[in-house]
């Protein structure tokens, strides 16, 4: 996965922020409810891997565009 994409790819899907972030919740919750079979909870968690990393892909995204026009604020000052 290409860390400088505007757009984050999850297994040839594109998710945005939002949309990753409420299935990492969604996740989550079937995890800790326990109702789920061994092999359920295995396929959960690296789900709730791949939306990690697509909503800290998201996140590192955003600082990034923060940072460059913070910098280029200061430099015009």
């Amino acid at each position: 996965m290409d860390d400088s994409a505007d757009t984050p790819d999850l297994d040839n899907e594109e998710l945005s922020y939002e949309a990753a972030r409420e299935e990492l919740v969604q996740v989550v919750a079937k995890l800790e409810s326990g109702e789920a079979s061994l092999a359920e909870s295995m396929q959960l968690w690296e789900r709730g891997e791949k939306l990690a990393a697509t909503c800290q892909q998201w996140l590192d995204g955003a600082r990034a565009k923060v940072d460059a026009a913070r910098a280029a604020h200061d430099a015009q000052d």
